[in-house]
This record gives structure tokens, C-alpha cells and sequence, in this order.
């Protein structure tokens, strides 16, 4: 009797449209997605922006710092503080990248579209990965799922937060995984390192990654991974621990904290603290994780050690924020568990176990319906109302209202104002001006008099008397007497 020995795997190919590469037409799909993606998330936040429905005072410090970048100023938000470097509260030197388009284009809605274009550009790498492993139309079909999956939807209604950068990078870098083209792979993960600190463990979990998926191909690649992994491991620390500290007026990383108990005791040692509080919550985070994008099948992929970076952070932390599935937390690990399924799915095609196979089979499908279905509570859902695409009257005296600011001045202000005075005035948080007594006050609460409002100005500022100049519909502006 006679074996035939087993073919070697060989790296996958470049996809093509069936019948195309002689014409030399490469496979567009990824791409006409990510246009059409791009389309979507930049209508959803825009929209928001137009309609004055900021949910956070996010993309008024980010615009702050891209501000100072663009000027050839050192980065600082006010609103963290007078003159607050930014770099020492999280180090995301990539966003200067924006600097030249605000240049040209001076407005919080450039943070918003390059945003969009971020988020929209992964589905390139996560279409295309899926579609080498599955064959096109299956490809497709995650793609989207991707496209529409609920921690994208999160992060793009959030206004505007560092960690786009971040997704097509791990898109990108686990793109080149399943493509066996292992360099690209580390290469795609270091940038990570500029992106936000915590993201220097996600950068070392891509490198273990190659180091476990070359271990067999190609066995020299894993002394390299491995010390690349240590080394982002290290970067991340001395970020944490010396960098960020260095440019914080007060020499410490202020997110420790967030990870000790209430009484603020915090470093590293916290992260030894068991999950406690909140247990519950967080593992429904997990199971949205897993569940309505994987069908749990993600389990399988090697994959996963991706994810534990972030989720390892977020549930060690007293932060309750950070525990559940809001905001853009969740963001990055919808490429992984998409890219994780494409796995796991090529793995099971050929399973000595029937129902394995079965379930694999549909389960690209599944993904797509289930990704479809839950958007009708997503943000995704507003493009289907006339109201999204205009300004209600709340919003229109908004504008009216902080027209009463000028250029310049300096401003306190409490969320829904601030995004709209970044761009032309001196804007702090007005629970907090670190001793700035502004010019004026701009605030949204339609439950305020102008009585209770100047009551609550003299509390904060009794140095002060102010007068209000304009109000309507629940918007205030204060100028000091």
C-alpha cells in the first residue's frame, strides 16, 4: 500500500474575478463596499453633527489637538485643561496625520470624514481575506456583515475617537496572516504602537499570531515575532509608565485610576484585581462579541488571542463604561472576529464531522442576516428617516444662539455646545477650567432659567457676574459683565 504525502499549503493568491485575469481586471468588490461603507458612516456622523447630538466632549478635544497640529503647535486641549499637552493623557501622535486636511478644511467635520474613511477602508482587507478563504460571493457576504457589524456602528455614531486608526491597521495586518505574508503582518501591527498606548499589547498579540500560524511553514519566522511581540510589550509599558507621565503636568498615567479601587489607589498592580463588579454585564459584552457575529465559531481561530488585549483591560478596570457595548470601545475586535470566522469557517470545510460542516456552510449567511437584522436598533436604522437629514429647530437655534460668541473668545462649555466653538474660540470644560474665569459661558439644558443658570455661573465662577445675551430652545450664552 501507498501514501501520497501531503501537498504543502501555499500562500493564498491575490483574488480575481472568474474569467477576468486574462483581461487583467482585478477583484473590486472589497472595494466598491468600502465606497459604499464610507458613504453610510459619514452620513450617520455628519448628520449627527449637523442635528447638534454629540454624545461626548470627544471630538471637541480631538479637535483642539488637530488644531494645534495643524498650526505647528505643540499639542494641547483646553478642554482637559489651560494648555493640557495631550500627549500626556493618551499617546496618539497619529492623529497629526489629520493636520494637513484641517488645514484646508478647518471644521470638526474633517475629523468626521476622515473617520469615516478609516473605518470604511478595513472592510478592503477584511472583504478581501474573507473572500480568498471562502470564494467570493461568501466573502461578500462577511464583508458586510463586517461593514454593518454593531461595534462599527457604535464607534461611527460616537462622534470621533483615535481608535479608527487602529481598525484598518488590525484589518490589514491579520489580512496579511491569513495570507501567510508574515513581515507585512508585524509590519501593519507596529503602527499600532502611535495609535493609543493600550494598543501595544494588541500589536504584541498580532505578533504572537504569526509566531503560532509560522511555527510549521515557516519556522524561522518565529524567533523574530516572538521579539517583536516582546518589544511592542516593552514599547507599551515605557509609553505607559515614562512617556505619557513625562508630558502630564501632574508626572503620572492618570488612567491607573480607572483601574483601582474608589479610593484612587491604582498602577500596575491593579491589573491583578479579579473581574468583581459587573461581572454580569461583561460577560454579555462577551457574548455580543462572539455570538451574533461568529456564531461562536470564531473559537476555533488562533485568531482570538487578539481580542484579549482589550478585553483584558477593559473588564480588570473599575470603569463601568468600559464593560458594556456602547461607544467605540468594541470597535477594533469586529475585524478580528470577522477575520477569526473566515478562519475558523476554512478550517471547518473539511471536518470529519458533518454537523461541523453543515454549520459552516451557512453560517456566512447567518452572520449576514443577523448583522442585517439587529440594524434595525443600530444607528443605521436613522438613514431611513427624513428627520436625519435635517436640521430640527433645537438644532437651528443652536446655531443662532452660539452666533452670540465671537471669534476668539475664550468660552465655557458644557457637551452640546462645544463642538460647534472649538474651531474658532478658546473652549473648556466647564466643570473644570483650571482656574480660567471665561468671557462667556455657552451651555445646552432646557430645564435651566436664566435665573438658575446665572445662579449656577455664580457658583462656579464667583469672582464673576454674568449677563445672558442669547438664549432659545434650551441653548445659553452668558457673557461676563
Amino acid at each position: 500500500m501507498t501514501t501520497t504525502a501531503p501537498k504543502a499549503r501555499t500562500p493564498l493568491a491575490p483574488a480575481r474575478i472568474p474569467g477576468a485575469e486574462a483581461a487583467g481586471r482585478p477583484y473590486r468588490d472589497p472595494w466598491l463596499l468600502a465606497a459604499g461603507f464610507f458613504v453610510i458612516y459619514a452620513t450617520l456622523s455628519v448628520t449627527r453633527y449637523l442635528r447638534h447630538e454629540n454624545q461626548s466632549w470627544d471630538l471637541g478635544i480631538f479637535e483642539q489637538v488637530v488644531r494645534s497640529y495643524a498650526h505647528l503647535r505643540a499639542p494641547v486641549s483646553d478642554l482637559k485643561g489651560p494648555d493640557f499637552p495631550i500627549l500626556g493623557d493618551h499617546f496618539s501622535p497619529v492623529t497629526a496625520l489629520i493636520a494637513p486636511f484641517y488645514r484646508v478644511f478647518p471644521s470638526p467635520v474633517t475629523l468626521l470624514i476622515v473617520q469615516a474613511a478609516l473605518f470604511a477602508l478595513a472592510v478592503v482587507p477584511v472583504t478581501r481575506a474573507c473572500a480568498l478563504l471562502l470564494g467570493r460571493a461568501r466573502g461578500a457576504a462577511l464583508g458586510i456583515a463586517y461593514g454593518l457589524s454593531w461595534g462599527v456602528q457604535r464607534a461611527v455614531d460616537f462622534d470621533f475617537h483615535e481608535i479608527c486608526f487602529a481598525v484598518p491597521l488590525i484589518a490589514f495586518a491579520l489580512e496579511a496572516v491569513l495570507r501567510e505574508r508574515w513581515r507585512a503582518a508585524l509590519l501593519w501591527a507596529l503602527p499600532l504602537l502611535l495609535v493609543k498606548e493600550d494598543l501595544g499589547l494588541t500589536a504584541a498579540a498580532i505578533a504572537v499570531v504569526v509566531a503560532l500560524r509560522a511555527r510549521h511553514r515557516s519556522p524561522g519566522t518565529v524567533a523574530p515575532a516572538l521579539a517583536v511581540a516582546a518589544g511592542c510589550a516593552v514599547a507599551c509599558a515605557l509609553i505607559i509608565s515614562f512617556l505619557i507621565p513625562a508630558f502630564n503636568a501632574g508626572g503620572d498615567y492618570d488612567y491607573w485610576t480607572k483601574l483601582g479601587e474608589d479610593d484612587g489607589g491604582g498602577g500596575p498592580l491593579a491589573l491583578l484585581a479579579p473581574l468583581g463588579e459587573g461581572t454580569g454585564e461583561k460577560f454579555r459584552t462577551l457574548l455580543w462579541v462572539l455570538v451574533p457575529t461568529t456564531g461562536l465559531l470564531a473559537l476555533r481561530s488562533p485568531l482570538l488571542v487578539v481580542l484579549l488585549p482589550t478585553l483584558g483591560w477593559r473588564f480588570v478596570s473599575q470603569e463601568p463604561h468600559y464593560w458594556g457595548t456602547d461607544w467605540h470601545y468594541s470597535a477594533v475586535l469586529m475585524p478580528v472576529v470577522t477575520l477569526a470566522l473566515a478562519d475558523a469557517l476554512a478550517r471547518s470545510r473539511h471536518s470529519s464531522r458533518p454537523w461541523l460542516r453543515r454549520y459552516a456552510h451557512h453560517l456566512p449567511a447567518a452572520a449576514l442576516a443577523c448583522a442585517a437584522a439587529l440594524c434595525t436598533a443600530l444607528p443605521v436604522a436613522t438613514l431611513t428617516s427624513a428627520d436625519t437629514y435635517r436640521p430640527g429647530p433645537v438644532a437651528r437655534a443652536g446655531d443662532r444662539v452660539l452666533a452670540a460668541v465671537p471669534d476668539g473668545a475664550e468660552v465655557a462649555s458644557n457637551v452640546r455646545p462645544i463642538a460647534h466653538l472649538t474651531g474658532r474660540c478658546r473652549v473648556f470644560w466647564i466643570g473644570d477650567t483650571g482656574g480660567v474665569t471665561p468671557e462667556y459661558i455657552a451651555y445646552f439644558d432646557p430645564a435651566h432659567t436664566e435665573v438658575s443658570l446665572l445662579r449656577y455661573a455664580t457658583e462656579r465662577f464667583p469672582e464673576a457676574r454674568y449677563r445672558v445675551v442669547a438664549e432659545e430652545a434650551g441653548y445659553w450664552v452668558l457673557r461676563r459683565a
